[in-house]
């Protein structure tokens, strides 16, 4: 500490000394978050084991915060404490890593602070995630194949569709959709996933067992079709290829 002066080392315990009374202050007077009495006491019920655990829901995680609180308020003092102690011990000030002085400034701003700006452990963020989230994202996760170019076979998302055709809590005014008007329109894409076929094609274009073109069925696939203009040549041509058999 020889890097400060008297009256810069007073000023520094000074703050450390109020900040550690005003925490101890306000835990004294909120009784430490309202700890010091047992969750039985605060609701009133003689036991929070038989009760559906959202009977008491609020009152749990309000716990949790206060929880939270207190062990933010214990880290600060025990932050205070070192600081405290390292002043006493005559190594306040100093980086334990690099030995170099600590700045005073630095040393205003964040006395409980044992470490130069260089030399601050980093706060590392983790990266980790549960395990099951790789089956969560995306939709249906690994059991999903509707992105796989050599899968069409019966994947997690026509399993759910299975199940969905029994019903399902929700109602028409809880879908995602905003032009959802009945029930039978809430499915996973419901109108416009083909069933029995795969491509649209198939849908209208009826053939025989050889694969010969015998007629096109104008049905409602057959409209969407031709609306959007896909295939419209494909189309045509089997058409004239229709009405030239006839004719001859």
């Amino acid at each position: 500490m020889q890097h400060l002066t008297d009256s810069e080392l007073k000023h520094l315990r000074s703050l450390l000394e109020e900040r550690q009374q005003s925490i101890q202050q306000k835990d004294q007077d909120n009784d430490h978050y309202g700890l010091d009495e047992s969750m039985r006491d605060q609701t009133g019920e003689l036991s929070h084991f038989d009760n559906h655990p959202a009977d008491v829901a609020t009152e749990l995680y309000d716990r949790e915060v206060d929880l939270s609180l207190q062990d933010h308020d214990d880290h600060q003092l025990d932050s205070i404490s070192d600081a405290l102690a390292r002043m006493d011990q005559g190594t306040y000030g100093v980086c334990p890593v690099c030995g170099k002085p600590i700045p005073y400034e630095r040393l205003e701003a964040v006395p409980t602070t044992a470490y130069c700006v260089d030399d601050t452990p980093k706060q590392h963020v983790s990266n980790y995630r549960p395990i099951e989230e790789e089956f969560l994202l995306p939709p249906f996760g690994r059991t999903s194949l509707d992105e796989r170019d050599d899968q069409n076979g019966f994947d997690g998302e026509d399993a759910w569709q299975a199940l969905e055709n029994f019903g399902t809590s929700n109602s028409p005014a809880m879908a995602e959709g905003n032009e959802i008007h009945s029930y039978n329109e809430m499915e996973i894409e419901a109108s416009e996933e083909l069933e029995g076929c795969v491509e649209p094609l198939e849908a209208f274009v009826a053939t025989d067992i050889y694969g010969n073109l015998i007629d096109i069925v104008r049905n409602q696939e057959y409209r969407r079709y031709m609306d959007k203009g896909e295939g419209i040549d494909m189309a045509q041509l089997a058409e004239e290829e229709e009405d030239e058999e006839e004719f001859f």
